[in-house]
Order: structure tokens, then C-alpha cells, then sequence
């Protein structure tokens, strides 16, 4: 069987998982905030709590934010900054006593809706986060790859294409893709428009009425096409899948691969932009399954 964690900045979520992916248990508690060894101590703890349900050693996988560094062995890139600097695989290894298989969130998503999802008929599936962040991930025969920088998909800290305001990225870049197409950036580019604060949801709520609303969603699908463009471009997915709080927004589907098409390198695009199927879930269930079948 196959444990998966999903490290969250308030939660750590796990689940157990049987041969044919059935999950068989749940649990969560909350992150220690800030401290690093308690977040070890508290996911060690986890799966030892799990374990002792189902009667069974496990693998375990487990998906953060950020992801370790090739060249320093440490966490880096992680919005759950107690984890930066760390060596958080080795640490969770030494207090599981076993081998443990670590990946990026946004990873860990598509290799979920590679497998169980929305691209499981596909052999090449790129796993889009768009929400707090913009993330990705790509997977190939239900395998997460991985070069030789560990950055295969951060296409969320590529420059965006076509516009150029000199916007300031946390990472220290100008002008990334996360600050024109994050939920965070869409409502901030309505406040500085109307003086209303509202939250993303709010916002995709007042559509229907507002003008503003709508002129904000008609950017937002535009640059999510040209952006997405780009990915189809170099990597030339089967299937694009989308999740995070922005991929409830139903418009996206049939809008976005309407106006892909002109920057497309192509006579016609066969990609296919999908919703995901397991919501919040993809994270958790994509850590268990970096064990391939045969370790289950």
C-alpha cells in the first residue's frame, strides 16, 4: 500500500492508498507554522498513525511547495519558508527509517490527473496550477519528470508574453506569468481599476453584472490562451490540465482553446484543455502514486 502526504502551509493531509488506488484512509492535522522540526515530527507521526490502521508498512511520498535543490541538497522556492534551506527529504527518512519519495505540489497534481484524472487516456499530461500561484507540472507515461535543474513546468517564472509593465515578482524577476495570471493579480488589477476589494470567487461571481468583472475575465482568458500557447509550443501536450481555484471558472474551457490557436505553431491543435477530477485531492493522491505500481 502507498501512503501519500500532501505538506500544506496550515494542513498536512495523508492518505492510504491499496494496490488499485482505492483510498482506503484519511487524515490531517495542522502544520506547525513556522517550525521546521515540528513539521517533521508531525508528518512522521502522521503516517505512523496511518500505519498502525491499516496494519501495514507503506510507502510514502509526499508533495510540498517548492522542491530540493540539485545542486544543494536544500528546500528552495517554498512559500512555507521554514522549509527553505532545509534538507527536508533526508530528515523525513531518517525519522521514517525508510526511503521516502519527495515532489512539488504542482507535480504531484498532474501525475493525479495523469493517472486517475482528467489526462489518464493520455501519455503526455501538463498539470496547470492557477490560483494563490501558477504552477505546473509534466508528466509522461504516468511518470513526473524531472532535469537536471528540478524545474521541469515552472512556467508560472517565465516571463509572460506580450507584456511588459515592469511588475515586480516575489522571486526577484520582472513581469512572471504568476503576476498576470494568479487569483491574486486578477483582483488586484479590478481594485486599481474600480477601488473595490474583492476576493478572486467574488469577483468571477460578479461577471454576469458587472463590466469591469467582465473586461477583467476577457484579459484573463486572452493572456491564460497566449501563456498556455507557449507550453503547447515546446512540450506539445496530449492534454492541459487545470486546477486551483481558477479552473472553476467554466468560461476558461471553451474560450481559452478558441484563442490558443493564433499562437500556436500549427495548422490545427489537438491538445485538449481539461477540468481536473479530484479538486483539492490531486496533491495528495499524486504524492502516493510517485512509488510506481509494483512497490504498492
Amino acid at each position: 500500500m502507498r501512503i501519500g502526504v500532501d505538506l500544506g502551509g496550515t494542513k498536512i493531509e495523508a492518505v492510504v492508498l491499496n494496490r488499485e488506488g482505492t483510498v482506503l484512509l484519511r487524515e490531517r492535522v495542522p502544520t506547525p507554522t513556522g517550525d521546521y522540526e515540528g513539521t517533521v515530527a508531525a508528518l512522521a507521526g502522521l503516517v505512523g498513525d496511518l500505519e498502525r490502521e491499516v496494519g501495514a508498512a507503506c510507502t510514502v511520498g509526499v508533495g510540498t511547495p517548492g522542491s530540493i535543490s540539485p545542486f544543494t541538497g536544500l528546500m528552495r522556492n517554498s512559500n512555507s519558508v521554514a522549509l527553505n534551506g532545509m534538507p527536508l527529504d533526508r530528515d523525513l527518512e531518517a525519522a521514517l527509517d525508510r526511503p521516502v519519495r519527495l515532489a512539488n505540489d504542482a507535480d504531484c497534481f498532474a501525475l493525479s490527473e495523469a493517472v486517475s484524472g482528467a489526462g489518464r487516456e493520455a501519455r503526455t499530461v501538463f498539470g496547470v496550477i492557477i490560483g494563490t500561484g501558477v504552477g505546473g507540472g509534466l508528466v509522461i507515461d504516468r511518470a513526473v519528470q524531472v532535469g537536471p535543474n528540478r524545474i521541469t513546468g515552472e512556467w508560472g517564472h517565465n516571463p509572460f508574453p506580450g507584456e511588459f509593465d515592469s511588475r515586480k515578482c516575489y522571486c526577484g524577476r520582472l513581469d512572471c506569468i504568476e503576476l498576470y495570471l494568479s487569483g491574486p493579480a486578477v483582483a488586484a488589477e479590478y481594485r486599481r481599476e474600480t477601488g473595490i476589494e474583492l476576493t478572486t470567487e467574488q469577483l468571477m461571481r460578479r461577471v454576469a453584472t458587472d463590466r469591469p468583472a467582465q473586461a477583467a475575465l476577457e484579459r484573463y482568458v486572452a493572456r491564460l490562451a497566449r501563456a498556455l500557447a507557449g507550453v503547447i509550443n515546446i512540450l506539445d501536450p496530449d492534454v492541459v490540465v487545470l486546477g486551483g481555484g481558477l479552473s472553476n471558472v467554466d468560461r476558461l474551457y471553451e474560450a481559452v482553446p478558441r484563442l490558443w490557436d493564433q499562437w500556436v505553431f500549427s495548422d490545427g491543435v489537438a491538445t485538449r484543455l481539461a477540468r481536473n477530477h479530484h479538486g483539492d485531492s490531486g496533491g495528495v493522491l499524486g504524492a502516493a502514486w510517485l512509488w510506481p505500481a509494483r512497490s504498492g
